[in-house]
C-alpha cells in the first residue's frame, strides 16, 4: 500500500520531503561513524505514516467508545468516523487523516527505507558486494 499511498499524497509534500531526505543524507557524510549508527538506530525506531494512522485511529475509536458510554451517545460517532476514514484508506490508500500526519512530517515506509539504505552505502555496508548477482541453478533449491 506505501507505493499506493506516495502516488496519492501531494506533489509539493512529497517534494519537500525528498528534499529533506537529500539534505540528511549529505549531511551524515562526513560525520564520524557512531553517529551514522546512531541516525540508523533512530530510523528504525521512527513510526512510519501508516504505523501512525492505524494507532491514531484505535485510541481515537476508543476514546470515543469510552465516552460514548460515560458521558454520551453522540460520542459514538467518533468510531464511526474513524471506521469511515480506515475504509477509505484501505479502498484509496489515502484519507484526510493521512493529509494531517503528513503536514506533521511522518514518512512513508518507504522514505525511511530510502534514507537506511543510502545510509548504509555511505557507512560502506555493500563495499565487496558483487552487482548484478543472480540467482543461479548451482545455488541451493535451484538444481
Amino acid at each position: 500500500m506505501d507505493a499506493r499511498l506516495e502516488r496519492l499524497l501531494p506533489e509539493k509534500a512529497s517534494e519537500e520531503a525528498l528534499r529533506e531526505l537529500r539534505e540528511r543524507i549529505d549531511g551524515y557524510a562526513s560525520r564520524p561513524q557512531d553517529e551514522v549508527e546512531q541516525r540508523l538506530e533512530e530510523l528504525e525506531r521512527e513510526w512510519e505514516l501508516e504505523r501512525s494512522l492505524l494507532v491514531e485511529a484505535a485510541v481515537l475509536s476508543w476514546v470515543g467508545l469510552a465516552l460514548g458510554v460515560t458521558v454520551g451517545r453522540k460520542w459514538l460517532l467518533l468510531p464511526g468516523v474513524v471506521a469511515g476514514f480506515l475504509l477509505q484508506h484501505a479502498v484509496t490508500g489515502w484519507s484526510p487523516p493521512v493529509a494531517v500526519l503528513r503536514r506533521l512530517k511522518y514518512r512513508t515506509r518507504r522514505e525511511l527505507d530510502a534514507e537506511k539504505f543510502a545510509l548504509r552505502v555511505q557507512r560502506g555496508d555493500f563495499r565487496g558486494a558483487e552487482v548484478g548477482h543472480s540467482a543461479s541453478s548451482e545455488g541451493p533449491g535451484w538444481g
